[in-house]
């Protein structure tokens, strides 16, 4: 997991993609993921602004509709069971990265699991976020279903 992020205030190539999370507590958010992914704050609050190794996590906290989103609810997941949106952060010793996380407070579901392409496993943050983590194992040598 190397390679430094973009400027997030200039990108160089003109556009740089963030994931925005919707928190409910933007400090327990930005220390869960300085403590368990290791990012680093570029900016602490309205917006929080993490960098993890190549690109950027944006942490808000909920509210109503903005000038700009005039119909739009900001909300934190309201039930942990559903997913709707998910992290997928791609590592080259996914049974390594389970450990370190694991070991800083990370709550995976289950441990790392071969499913013949990738071997992965997911956590939740602490607003029910879910997180997979992956390794490619043989992805992109293997068939596209129903392309047989």
């Amino acid at each position: 997991m190397t390679g430094e992020a973009p400027d997030y205030f200039r990108p160089e190539n003109g556009a740089v993609l963030t994931t925005l999370l919707i928190v409910r507590d933007v400090d327990r958010s930005r220390e869960y993921y300085q403590r368990v992914l290791g990012a680093s704050c570029v900016r602490e609050r309205e917006p929080c602004i993490l960098r993890f190794h190549n690109s950027y996590l944006v942490l808000n906290t909920q509210g109503g509709p903005t000038d700009d989103k005039p119909a739009v609810q900001a909300r934190a997941p309201a039930d942990s069971a559903t997913l709707g949106c998910a992290m997928n952060i791609r590592v080259t010793d996914v049974r390594r990265v389970h450990a370190e996380w694991s070991a800083r407070g990370g709550e995976f579901l289950t441990e790392p699991k071969d499913h013949g392409v990738e071997i992965r496993c997911y956590l939740r943050d602490p607003d029910g976020y879910l997180i997979e983590v992956g390794q490619a194992t043989g992805i992109l040598a293997d068939p596209l279903p129903g392309s047989g």
